[in-house]
């Protein structure tokens, strides 16, 4: 009598264990196996982390294994059940891997493939397309898209977190509880006592050191050290938290009427405005998308403001980039003066806060927000519901997805949703933040996205003329090695570009993200559909890219760089200046942010640097969706050039005061996941 072995492997994670009963049935080439309860006498069966064996014992020969069915029936109490994955051992010898790792609810069955990667046109077997297609149905049936706010990308049909689909859940939903974890930073740093203080001024910038790092941290500290100098306001263009928007500056904008006279003791190199900008050495930060974006009125008690800076900034022969000359408002005019370094110390100092203060509403909304979180979100969702387990991009892509659906749900639960948390600190809050993502969506485009090619619109690709612009040549390595991965992914599973246009699923996957997520605007340059295998690798490095390197790169730094409130204010309880020789210390003061907002600010700062505890970097795949050779050796490549570039950072950043570490590789995650 033929007698097959079955492993079963259960997820490490909390309450991945089930005490429910398990069947499983062996669906073959020739026949199916009986329905057969997995249980051992005398044994705990199915335990967290637990790997469990059972023989299945048939009559005749099943033929070449194609399926297996697992099915849970509830024993007392709603237990679901974390199903790693299934290994088969045919009376041959042979061993037969079932990848699975989902989550199997109570009187749920679920259906298991080989883990070989396989196309659909490679599917002959009726039982195999059947099965490909019925999966789909039942995702496109959990996975719905849903307007959250007109003009957004569209997001998951889900309130709150407890509606998503349990596979892409938090294994524990405390751990990203906004409030919880908010209110725990503030607890951490010593900040509480404040909170019942909440609209009272500091008194000076010494005040704002009674809540500032109770934990060492290098670049925050040298971030208060130094805040107020204009080269550590020029670096932070290049590699702080938000180095997306300088770019060079190839004639002054008709709405800067700045002279070369007006700025002529910033110029090192005896030339005019001009002459510097035709050599390169002239940038500019223009902060036009915040013109006229609403003011956060939520607390009647205290008003806010924000302004649309436009900044110039200078390279001096020291290579540093300085700012020359700011303007706090788009439009011209004497009650918009253009402020200089030569201006008085605190005119000069106060128009910096304010552009630092217009930066950080950008970097949340936009370039934190919208470009990481909602854009990976759609390529979730539209995978989930285009691709079958299956697919090799699916198991591709599915590591960098991982909780992103859960965490932006819990982000509209809390965060961003009217009455949220973003509301208490942020002049964007009460509505200006929806504004702002909804006008950002205009200019979001498929270059923009694109690393190499959003450097160089920004013509910042030069390492001669910018040489210390550690954002572009960290991240245009991490950008190569995961080039060359998908490269190689792409290669071993399409012989040609013909074979690119005929796979259906993947131009379903990358219309769903045309249609949903860039809301059918051909202006966005996203593609309808992939041509080549050159234009599919392409594609799948911006989706892991966005979703790995990109959000660390905009991300982990928040403490490191906002957490000092001068240095980038949530909000302003002042307007812009609209004459220069007025500006005093007091004035500054009553300008920042107030005692409770400060504290609420560093909090949040605070949790949404952290690490997850169970972060998975990039390169590491625990999951084994995989099981065919050819991708085990292109993934350890990948591993190796990753750990090169790791090794790389760490070496230069040796001995720097200000070191940047953000793009290496062992402090990426592999998914939006905070």
């Amino acid at each position: 009598m033929p007698s097959y072995t079955v492993t079963v492997a259960t997820g490490s994670q909390w309450f991945a264990g089930t005490d429910d009963y398990i069947y499983l049935t062996l669906i073959g080439s020739e026949r199916s196996s009986e329905k057969n309860l997995l249980d051992k006498a005398m044994y705990n069966d199915f335990e967290r982390g637990a790997i469990d064996s059972y023989d299945v014992n048939v009559s005749e020969d099943l033929g070449e294994i194609l399926l297996v069915k697992i099915e849970k029936h509830k024993y007392w109490y709603e237990d679901d059940w974390y199903c790693k994955h299934v290994t088969v051992r045919t009376p041959s010898g042979e061993y037969i891997e079932f990848p699975c790792y989902r989550w199997i609810t109570t009187d749920k069955e679920v259906i298991l493939r080989e883990g070989k990667a396989i196309l659909a046109r490679q599917d002959r077997i009726q039982i195999l397309k059947q099965h490909r297609r019925k999966e789909l149905e039942e995702r496109q049936k959990q996975y719905r898209w849903k307007e959250w706010q007109p003009g957004f990308p569209l997001s998951i049909d889900a309130h709150c977190h407890s509606e998503l689909p349990r596979d892409i859940q938090f294994d524990c939903e405390k751990g990203v509880d906004f409030i919880l974890n908010y209110s725990k930073a503030m607890e951490n740093l010593f900040v509480n006592g404040f909170m019942h203080m909440f609209q009272s001024s500091w008194h000076d910038f010494a005040d704002f050191e009674r809540i500032f790092v109770r934990i060492s941290n290098t670049i925050s500290e040298y971030v208060m050290q130094h805040w107020q100098e204009d080269f550590m306001f020029g670096y932070q263009f290049l590699n702080g938290c938000n180095p997306v928007l300088i770019s060079r500056c190839n004639a002054i904008p008709p709405n800067l009427p700045v002279t070369s006279e007006m700025v002529e003791c910033s110029l090192e190199r005896g030339l005019t405005l001009e002459e510097e900008i035709q050599l390169g050495n002239v940038l500019i930060v223009d902060f036009k998308l915040l013109d006229g974006i609403t003011a956060n009125k939520t607390d009647p008690g205290t008003m806010q403001y924000i302004a649309a800076p436009i900044c110039l900034l200078y390279k001096n022969l020291k290579n540093k980039i300085l700012p020359i000359a700011i303007q706090l408002n788009q439009n011209p005019g004497p009650d918009n003066p253009i402020f200089l370094p030569s201006d008085a110390k605190y005119d000069w100092l106060l128009a910096k806060i304010w552009v630092r203060s217009s930066d950080f509403h950008i970097h949340q909304t936009v370039t934190h927000l919208l470009r990481t979180h909602l854009l990976s979100e759609v390529f979730g969702i539209a995978m989930y519901r285009q691709l079958p387990a299956v697919h090799p991009f699916f198991k591709l892509l599915v590591p960098h997805v991982r909780f992103t659906i859960a965490i932006n749900t819990k982000a509209r639960e809390q965060l961003i949703c009217e009455c949220g948390l973003f509301d208490k600190a942020n002049a964007t809050g009460g509505g200006g933040h929806v504004e702002l993502v909804v006008r950002a969506m205009e200019h979001l485009t498929y270059d923009s996205v694109c690393f190499p090619k959003a450097i160089q619109m920004n013509e910042m690709e030069s390492t001669e003329d910018i040489p210390y612009y550690f954002y572009r040549d960290d991240g245009l390595k991490v950008w190569k090695a995961i080039l060359n991965f998908t490269t190689d992914v792409v290669h071993i599973y399409y012989e040609n570009d013909v074979t690119v246009c005929e796979d259906a699923e993947l131009q379903a996957f990358v219309k769903d993200v045309y249609v949903y997520g860039m809301r059918d605007n051909e202006t966005s340059g996203f593609p309808k559909s992939i041509k080549t295998r050159e234009q599919l690798a392409e594609y799948l490095t911006l989706v892991i890219f966005t979703a790995s390197g990109q959000h660390a790169a905009v991300n982990f730094g928040q403490y490191d760089w906002c957490s000092w409130i001068p240095n980038s204010p949530p909000t302003m309880r002042n307007p812009p200046p609209t004459e220069k020789g007025v500006v005093t210390i007091e004035h500054i003061i009553e300008t920042l942010p107030d005692r409770g907002r400060s504290c609420w600010h560093l909090g949040a700062v605070w949790a949404l640097s952290q690490f997850q505890e169970n972060e998975v970097f990039l390169g590491m795949y625990p999951d084994e969706h995989f099981v065919e050779k050819p991708m085990k050796v292109a993934m350890a490549k990948f591993r190796k050039n990753l750990d090169e570039i790791s090794t790389f950072i760490r070496e230069r950043n040796k001995n720097k005061k200000l070191p940047y570490y953000y793009f290496s590789p062992d402090r990426i995650p592999n998914s939006v996941a905070i």
